[in-house]
């Protein structure tokens, strides 16, 4: 005989092997890169007198700093050596030449000891000149060799003090050097002046520029620019999208870069074959100053303009990179014909991002492609192979399970009540 305490545990083996798929690791993409040597990250805190100014959550610029630092410190993952380096911090007086030699390293680039760290950062009062320029050109020899990835991350609240240096040549000269070095912005409190320096910084070396008004922001952008170094390293390979479907190049599954200006479209070519899956995703930074509000199409279509899928997101200026990406399954011909021809995708890329004035509009902004074509899941899999295309399915089966369990736990209720009164 049929028991409540059968039925339920029926029901809950049933749940727990369709929902077993879930915790099943996903196959890696092909081309997906591997780990290598230690990433490294060099923070560059401006220690100058205005710091001082208390206009970041009603503390100063220099408590929301800290604060930010802590907080940074905690999260740094365990793979990832930092450093920290400061300009401004040392000298009070007047005297222009030795301002501008006012940078040291607080904390050597290395694994990190989380209590010293902090304890270097609370030691820090606001002091003295911006030397960006002559601060760049130190904390790009702060870095060991064999690192895997080598970023800085530079905050200030103005631009530098020290000319005739430009920091934006000091950038550039960074970049020229091959050494494979990014360094990522952040302005306190952003006037326009400064904000083009720093987004000129950012974009010599392919690094990017974001304002800061608040401590939170302020934590939240440096941990993600400092897990982003964390991140396995691959050679992105650089291609060149058309203007048309027709003239696309082709592509294959793997890391793609490119530019594209303002209001253009960038299209590309993928080959996808029956019974194959196309995973593709883009990312479009804003290397410079940009008019909040944009956003980001990818639209996967085929070569007679029919649009097969789309993905789409949408953006309000607080991040200075918008993804969005797509997943299309080609099912299995009918046909026993085993040489079916792989169908040609056609990809368009489109960015609403528009230029601030003053804003230089070429080159057009970076933009990173992702494609991968992998076998689609089969119709005899079980049901962990259906994956996120296949949801649907598994949503079904979950509602139908729960309607059956429902339907025959009242029967056996109502039966056992017919049982008793029967007795």
């Amino acid at each position: 005989m049929i028991t409540s305490k059968r039925l339920a545990a029926g029901a809950c083996a049933l749940l727990a092997a369709l929902t077993a798929g879930l915790a099943l690791p996903v196959a890696a993409h092909a081309g997906e890169p591997v780990g290598g040597a230690t990433p490294q990250v060099d923070l560059v805190l401006d220690v100058s007198g205005s710091m001082r100014e208390r206009d970041i959550d009603g503390g100063t610029r220099m408590a929301a700093a800290k604060q930010a630092f802590n907080e940074v410190l905690d999260a740094t993952p365990e793979e990832v050596q930092l450093g920290i380096r400061t300009l401004g911090a040392n000298y009070p007086g007047d005297n222009q030449k030795t301002g501008c030699k006012d940078t040291a390293q607080l904390y050597p680039v290395s694994t990190l000891d989380r209590t010293e760290a902090k304890s270097a950062v609370a030691t820090l009062s606001p002091t003295g000149w911006t030397p960006i320029g002559p601060a760049l050109l130190a904390a790009a020899d702060d870095f060991t060799e064999g690192a895997s990835s080598k970023r800085i991350v530079l905050i200030s609240d103005g631009e530098d003090t020290c000319a005739p240096l430009d920091p934006c040549e000091v950038a550039r000269e960074i970049a020229a050097k091959g050494i494979g070095l990014t360094i990522d912005t952040l302005g306190l409190v952003p006037n326009t002046k400064m904000r083009q320096q720093l987004s000129c910084i950012a974009e010599a070396t392919g690094g990017t520029y974001t304002s800061v008004e608040h401590t939170d922001e302020l934590t939240d952008k440096v941990n993600q620019l400092v897990d982003r170094a964390a991140d396995p390293v691959v050679t992105p390979v650089a291609t060149e999208g058309a203007t048309s479907c027709a003239d696309a190049p082709t592509l294959k599954s793997g890391l793609y870069t490119d530019r594209e200006e303002f209001g253009q479209q960038r299209w590309y070519r993928v080959d996808v074959g029956p019974g194959q899956e196309l995973r593709a995703s883009v990312s479009v930074a804003a290397d410079r100053a940009v008019n909040p509000g944009y956003g980001v199409l990818l639209r996967a279509v085929t070569t007679h303009g029919r649009e097969i899928v789309r993905g789409e997101a949408a953006g309000t200026g607080r991040t200075d990179v918008i993804s969005t990406g797509l997943r299309y399954p080609k099912t299995e011909s009918d046909s026993d014909d085993d040489e079916a021809p792989a169908e040609a995708v056609c990809l368009q890329v489109t960015h609403a991002f528009s230029a601030s004035a003053g804003t230089k509009t070429t080159p057009g902004l970076p933009l990173e492609l992702t494609v991968d074509v992998v076998d689609g899941p089969s119709q005899a899999a079980d049901v962990a192979s259906f994956g996120l295309g296949r949801g649907w399915w598994l949503l079904g089966a979950l509602v139908l399970v729960g309607f059956l369990a429902g339907v025959l736990w009242g029967w056996l209720s109502r039966w056992r009540v017919a049982v008793w009164r029967t007795n």
